[in-house]
């Protein structure tokens, strides 16, 4: 009995220090095939795979051509391109006027959720023109795998040990090297990392299978991730560290928590949209040729 006592008391007072690598495989200093650079790799692999399911079932009135097209500009033009100029506009303008080339400069990292969530609500509206089918039949396919993209895409946040946690004294608490010290001390802080991938991930995706497959009403799947995801990610900002050069709004807002509030704004705006039926077009019978 003595010894579970003392095994016991281990885990409350050993906290878990980060030093994983961010590498799967490293090939010299600084360059292999990263875990975070895989996260984005399975997303858009599960997303093709899922709107290939989706058309397989009858869920999706877009050709094999289609969707492999639509796929490629929602990771170039949306998840890229809007992630890192969302980043870049938003959480780092002052650097990005300064030195505009730093938006090419991906290798340094940075990359907006939110901003990719804006780049691939474009793609959709653009698709959705071009094929002259309506907004909400493309943008619910695509959205209802977007929670494992972001679930992929915490985990490998942690891998990197970036974006940790506050600190805590809950004995999960994981000791990041990188993080800010604590009176000279490097203190136990959530990872919330894991905590966003259960949020944004696990749970976003199960409440949008929900209403995918049991509401099956045009635009639920799309105006309810919005809606959702934006509650969940201002959850989820409660055990976050705010970016050092961004800080606290008001003394207790992070800059995640504000953009959230202009996506679940966003929400409404859909929601208004759907009711006035702007953006239902009239969709057109597709061959469905691969």
């Amino acid at each position: 009995m003595s010894i579970i006592l003392f095994f016991l008391e281990f885990l409350m007072i050993a906290y878990f220090v980060h030093h994983l690598s961010p590498f799967l495989i490293q090939f010299s200093n600084g360059f292999g095939i990263r875990y975070y650079g895989l996260s984005y790799a399975l997303g858009f692999f599960f997303l093709w795979l899922g709107m290939r399911w989706q058309r397989k079932h009858g869920l999706l009135e877009l050709s094999t051509r289609q969707i492999d097209d639509l796929v490629f500009w929602i990771a170039l033009g949306g998840v890229m391109i809007g992630g890192r100029l969302g980043y870049c506009l938003l959480y780092d303008f002052f650097h990005t006027v300064r030195e505009p080339w730093f938006v090419f400069q991906i290798w340094k990292g940075g990359m907006s959720s939110h901003g990719g969530i804006l780049g691939v609500l474009i793609v959709l509206f653009w698709a959705s023109r071009k094929w002259k089918v309506p907004f909400f039949h493309i943008a619910d396919a695509a959205v209802w795998l977007a929670p494992v993209g972001i679930f992929f895409g915490r985990l490998a946040n942690f891998v990197n040990g970036e974006l940790w946690g506050r600190p805590t004294t809950l004995p999960w608490g994981v000791i990041f090297p990188d993080a800010p010290m604590i009176n000279g001390q490097a203190v136990p802080r959530h990872p919330s990392q894991l905590y966003e991938a259960l949020l944004e991930g696990v749970v976003l995706f199960g409440i949008l299978t929900y209403l995918r497959f049991r509401k099956k009403s045009a635009g639920s799947v799309s105006i309810g991730f919005l809606f959702s995801y934006s509650l969940l990610r201002i959850l989820g900002e409660c055990f976050r560290e705010p970016d050092l050069h961004i800080g606290y709004y008001f003394g207790f807002v992070t800059q995640g928590q504000i953009l959230s509030l202009f996506t679940l704004a966003l929400s409404f705006v859909l929601l208004y949209l759907k009711k006035r039926k702007i953006l239902s077009g009239s969709k057109r019978s597709l061959a469905c040729k691969s």
